[in-house]
């Protein structure tokens, strides 16, 4: 690039005061980077970052090529800054790769003040790469159990990977073909991810973005297809908890789920804020909240979710996967203006690598709010929802009768799935053990008749339904309540036609 250019460049960062980062630019060819895509370019884009460490910060730029490279550390007010034709390839060879809590392309530490910005691409070479490591898991350079005849997922390059670190800005780039989780933020502390794009399906666990025990954290504008979980909050062993997050208008196709709070969940996660979310050919849920390992979920606010071809549209369970941890809590959770169009296939067909087949035979799955016996799930608010699902269920398929919801399995350690009890006896909702629930203005309805009730509630208390619509089909009874105590339904709207609207069944009570 012309001296010139990078003059400008730099003027004009200096000037707008364009971030944390602004000042002087480090162009990697002046460091000896040939951006070829076929020479290692590790050492001379390193050299670029230290040197605008050394200076105080800079922008070290990576003009139009294809850079070569292996892990770069980077450092405290340095922008790694790609231009529109520029990309930074990850190495297919994972020698060529550095581990902080896993192996990463871009590695930072206690760092702050860390931008990546630009219009150009960060590139993993996943199918590459996983391909690398089978060949050294098989040489025995690498001892992995290959569980699923796949390598680990901490044995496969990510693309990013932050902890500790404080005011990190991730814009405008394309993050793409990951041979594990794209990106991980550990520990971090207002971190800005904004009008970036994810596109990686190149193997399996290509979770789009994962924020893990972080804080003030502002995702806005994201454009994620992943074949994993596309947006995902976790807490890890140790961690503090994920705490003031907001997530709006992003766009999300996931072979799991769109957005998600778990499966890792040992700290907490608190007050979470999702509006303007966008989801399309997702195989799980839209909407999963998960706490399964100890942790306190609480003050959840979601908003304005709009999914087509998803496979399953809410979905909230409160577990106990290690016994040594303590029960979790799952509790404060406001979900609004949701609309999901559930389809009766699967909805992540043409993915590279799918998500895994249900082994059983099933009709298709409700949405569904789960808690423990003695450890309920509290104070759910559903307001002006939407789901549309295909019908068509079949007793002949599998069938758990509603006279007989003890067949449901607890299953209070296994991994959280909406599929993970069997079959269900409702095709719209299910819920139990459960305190203070409410659904007001919920609208659901089949195509096609299904044998199975709209909702089935089973050990619950506080139970309000105000302006439920169960639509024009559903099997009898439309509404199954068994040791369902203090409920009030106050415009509930049935299919005409059938003689039985509500059953009650043992322990339960209307006051």
């Amino acid at each position: 690039m012309p001296l010139h250019r990078l003059s400008i460049l730099a003027a004009v960062a200096l000037i707008a005061g364009a971030g944390p980062c602004a000042g002087a630019v480090f162009n990697v060819r002046q460091f000896g980077a040939t951006g070829d895509g076929k020479t290692l370019d590790t050492k001379s884009i390193q050299a670029a970052i230290g040197a605008a460490s050394q200076a105080g910060g800079g922008i070290v730029l990576l003009p139009r090529g294809a850079y070569l490279s292996g892990s770069l550390q980077m450092k405290s007010h340095v922008e790694l800054h790609l231009d529109a034709d520029a990309v930074l390839l990850g190495s297919a060879a994972r020698g060529d790769y550095q581990k902080g809590r896993w192996y990463a392309l871009l590695l930072a530490d206690g760092q702050e003040d860390l931008t990546i910005s630009g219009s150009g691409a960060i590139d993993g070479q996943g199918r590459a790469l996983v391909e690398d490591v089978i060949r050294r898991v098989k040489a025995g350079e690498i001892k992995d159990p290959m569980a699923g005849n796949r390598p680990d997922v901490r044995e496969r390059p990510l693309l990013i990977e932050f902890r500790r670190c404080r005011r990190v800005h991730i814009a405008g780039v394309t993050l793409r073909d990951s041979a594990s989780w794209v990106q991980n933020y550990i520990g971090c502390e207002d971190l800005s991810i904004d009008g970036i794009r994810v596109n990686s399906t190149a193997y399996w666990n290509n979770d789009g973005m994962d924020i893990t025990d972080c804080r003030k954290v502002r995702i806005a504008h994201v454009d994620v297809n992943s074949d994993d979980d596309g947006i995902c909050l976790k807490s890890g062993a140790g961690g503090a908890g994920c705490d003031d997050v907001e997530i709006a208008a992003c766009r999300v196709r996931s072979s799991a789920s769109a957005f998600k709070c778990g499966t890792a969940s040992r700290g907490a996660f608190r007050n979470i804020r999702v509006h303007g979310l966008d989801v399309y050919d997702t195989y799980r849920s839209a909407i999963a909240l998960e706490t399964v390992d100890g942790a306190v979920l609480q003050n959840v606010r979601i908003e304005n979710v709009r999914a087509v071809n998803t496979g399953n549209a809410i979905f909230l369970r409160l577990g106990h996967r290690d016994p040594n941890a303590p029960i979790g809590v799952l509790e404060d959770v406001q979900i609004r203006d949701v609309k999901v169009e559930v389809p009766a296939g699967r909805p992540d067909e043409g993915y590279e690598t799918p998500g895994p087949p249900v082994r059983r035979p099933h009709n298709v799955f409700p949405s569904s709010i789960v808690g423990l016996p003695d450890h309920p799930i509290r104070n759910v608010l559903l307001e002006d929802i939407e789901i549309r699902y295909p019908g068509g269920g079949r007793p002949e398929t599998a069938n758990v009768p509603f006279t007989q919801l003890q067949l449901v399995p607890e299953r209070a350690a296994e991994y959280p799935e909406f599929s993970m009890f069997g079959e269900l006896p409702a095709w719209a909702f299910y819920v139990r053990h459960a305190r203070g629930i409410e659904l007001r203005n919920v609208r659901v309805v089949v195509k096609q008749a299904d044998f199975r009730s709209a909702m089935v509630f089973d050990d619950v208390r506080r139970l309000r339904l105000q302006g439920v619509d169960t639509g024009p089909l559903s099997g009898a009874p439309v509404i199954v309540l068994n040791q369902v105590q203090d409920s009030e339904f106050h415009d509930v709207r049935y299919p005409s036609g059938i003689a039985q609207t509500v059953r009650w069944l043992g322990g339960s009570s209307d006051n």
